[in-house]
């Protein structure tokens, strides 16, 4: 017997247990609205997980393992978030806060400082604990800061800090 067959019961086995997917270890520090996305997305996953389980035995165990997983992870999330008050100042960079700054070549880029689980660079959101985040955090208008980045550090200048809309 070719040793695919043998072993192809324990892979179905296998397939069952998704990989957890793995809680960073940076506080769990969000805008309102951070947290209001993590609730409608554990919302989201339990409706799905309900339609799923009421299939009975026609339900795709597969995926029904996968939506457990992730509810596992959302809600732990949502239990570990740290609601930060909503960015007023326009004054000093904080989670929340939308910065325009500039690079060395006077290229600008607007951004807003968010919790891990907002982020989304495309839309300009970016993790406060990212290290464009990091170098921003705290910052005021004028402030150069250095921007620490795998292909070499940028100097980068805060030129506008708007409060959270």
């Amino acid at each position: 017997m070719s040793r695919a067959f043998v072993n192809e019961d324990s892979a179905a086995a296998q397939a069952d247990q998704p990989v957890e997917r793995q809680v960073s270890q940076q506080p769990n520090r969000l805008t309102a609205q951070g947290l209001a996305q993590l609730q409608a997305k554990v919302a989201q996953l339990q409706h799905e997980y309900s339609t799923e389980s009421a299939k009975g035995e026609h339900a795709d165990k597969q995926r029904q393992a996968d939506l457990e997983r992730d509810l596992r992870y959302f809600n732990q999330r949502v239990q570990s978030a740290q609601v930060v008050a909503p960015a007023t100042s326009t004054d000093k960079v904080q989670i929340g806060s939308w910065v325009t700054f500039a690079n060395e070549q006077d290229e600008q880029q607007r951004i807003q400082l968010v919790g891990e689980d907002q982020a989304d660079a495309g839309a300009g959101l970016i993790n406060w604990g990212s290290p464009l985040g990091r170098a921003l955090l705290g910052a005021q208008v004028g402030d150069e800061v250095v921007w620490q980045r795998p292909v070499g550090d940028q100097l980068i200048e805060v030129l506008r800090i708007e409060a959270e809309a």
